[in-house]
């Protein structure tokens, strides 16, 4: 714990800064897509829309859950930075370990929400391929 300073949780920022940034193009994707399938599937109700718009729905809420956590964990990270410079240093250490924890899960969810992307990407390439027959 000697070794813990203000500088340690900094280290953070810049990484949930990136992290942030690409969870929030993706949610920005996300509202595009909604948008579209929205109109498509007002025009054709076809089963494909249908499943995408049903797997778009989970991905977004996964999003926001991404979201959730990297905030959290950048507002924890804030606070072990303000524990540390009150002279709070073992208190600061859990909330910084709590952080990363969040920061763990927040990259979890994310990971989950990539291969449900996947399928979403499979269940377009399966109806483009049973159109080609």
């Amino acid at each position: 714990m000697e070794e813990f300073s203000l500088i340690t949780p900094t280290f953070l920022f810049s990484a949930i800064s990136l992290i942030m940034l690409a969870y929030t193009n993706r949610f920005i994707s996300y509202a595009q897509l909604v948008r579209t399938l929205k109109e498509q599937y007002i025009q054709n109700r076809s089963e494909v829309t249908a499943a995408q718009i049903k797997n778009l729905k989970k991905r977004l809420y996964l999003t926001r859950n991404m979201q959730v956590l990297g905030i959290s964990s950048l507002f924890f990270c804030v606070v072990s930075m303000f524990l540390v410079y009150i002279g709070f240093r073992t208190a600061s250490v859990y909330i910084f370990g709590f952080s990363l924890l969040l920061l763990i899960a927040s990259l979890g969810v994310s990971i989950a929400e990539i291969l449900i992307s996947v399928k979403a990407l499979e269940i377009h390439l399966k109806d483009i391929e049973e159109k080609k027959k």
